[in-house]
């Protein structure tokens, strides 16, 4: 740089300002180019790890690029500023070191929180194209995590750079901390509790949960810090404070082994004769059916004396838990139930009113008789 310094100098003849102008103007050529060339090399290296089979270098690469190109503008910007300072006596361009170190901790956390997103999403694509599980629940809380932590550190290195002692910092949050732990409970309050849900897992993103005790059923579509995001049945948004799944239980359907039909089918008590059969040939059919799971109980008897029927108990479970396949099945299962009670002339029992109206003699009193007319 002294070389070119002196070839600047016999180049203007001499001229402080022009070789200062000449100099800056040589440095930003320079930055220019060198952030062109960095461009493309980063552009090829993207094209090129997105060949390979791992993921990780593709996300490092694409994460990288535009970062990289801001820190080389930077670390030029910088220099450029250096060099005005030595010749020239500005204050502001005193505060260029602390700018430029600012600049970089920028930079990099910049390409650590875009590298973490990077990464995640590579992961599940990955997943996802090797037909594997994804838990998006443990997924994404360690990757809000990663967040946290890289904002937390980056802010401290920060504050140090600028001149600011991190233990009084630290000391002046503990003490700070009660105050504004009382000032926002409640959010403390939601922020632990999304901290049990991700340690508990009692449900994972894609559940169909739901709690009789505060009204909540749907489908879990984000868990945040703060807020659960579940879509409704009638698809609008609902959005649960976590602290309170601290304070309910709540059902997982979703979790569910199998699914069960729990019915009682009711026969006439003109076909008492034939209820044995009838119960005999519901069950060779239920322990015969290719979607009921055998393993599970099944309980098919006749169950008590009814008001009008004769009531059979038909309990059992499907090896599906999915709920349209699952109606799908109940719908074949009591159609064949069906077939067996007419197969042996009996019918599915209904409430019967008798009136009385035609049977009793006519009240005297209410229609008195009628005279002959041809008396």
């Amino acid at each position: 740089m002294e070389s070119l310094k002196t070839w600047l100098n016999q180049l203007d003849g001499g001229d402080p300002d022009m070789t200062l102008a000449l100099y800056v103007l040589f440095v930003i050529i320079a930055v220019i180019l060198f952030n062109f060339a960095l461009r493309r090399l980063l552009f090829r290296l993207e094209h090129k790890s997105q060949r390979t089979v791992t993921p990780w270098d593709t996300a490092f690469i694409t994460a990288a690029r535009r970062p990289a190109s801001l820190l080389a503008w930077l670390a030029g910007l910088a220099f450029v500023g250096e060099i005005i300072a030595e010749q020239k006596e500005i204050p502001i361009f005193t505060a260029i070191p602390t700018v430029r170190t600012i600049g970089v901790i920028a930079c990099l956390s910049w390409f650590l929180l875009s590298f973490i997103n990077r990464a995640e999403d590579a992961i599940i694509a990955q997943r996802a194209q090797r037909g594997e599980s994804i838990d998006r629940t443990t997924l994404d809380a360690v990757s809000k995590l990663l967040h946290v932590s890289v904002l937390i550190i980056a802010t401290l290195v920060g504050l140090q750079s600028l001149g600011f002692s991190i233990s009084g910092a630290l000391a002046f949050g503990g003490i700070g901390g009660i105050a504004v732990g009382f000032a926002a409970k409640d959010l403390l309050a939601n922020f632990f509790g999304s901290l049990m849900i991700y340690f508990d897992r009692p449900f994972a993103i894609g559940d169909w949960i739901r709690s009789s005790e505060k009204q909540i059923e749907g489908t879990v579509e984000e868990i945040g810090w703060r807020l659960t995001r579940i879509r409704t049945f009638d698809k609008r948004p609902l959005y649960v404070p976590n602290a309170i799944f601290t304070q309910i239980s709540v059902e997982n359907p979703s979790r569910m082994s199998n699914r069960r039909i729990n019915e009682t089918i009711g026969l006439r008590y003109d076909d008492i004769s034939v209820v044995r059969e009838v119960v005999a040939d519901i069950r060779a059919m239920l322990m015969a059916h290719p979607e009921i799971d055998q393993n599970q109980t099944l309980i098919v008897n006749f169950n008590q004396f009814n008001d009008f029927s004769l009531d059979i108990l038909v309990y059992t479970f499907t090896r599906t838990t999915v709920w349209v396949d699952f109606h799908e099945i109940k719908q074949d299962v009591l159609l064949r139930i069906a077939d067996i009670i007419e197969r042996h002339g009996a019918e599915i029992a209904y409430p019967t009113r008798v009136s009385l109206s035609r049977a009793l003699p006519p009240d005297p009193r209410t229609n008195p008789p009628q005279e002959n007319p041809a008396r």
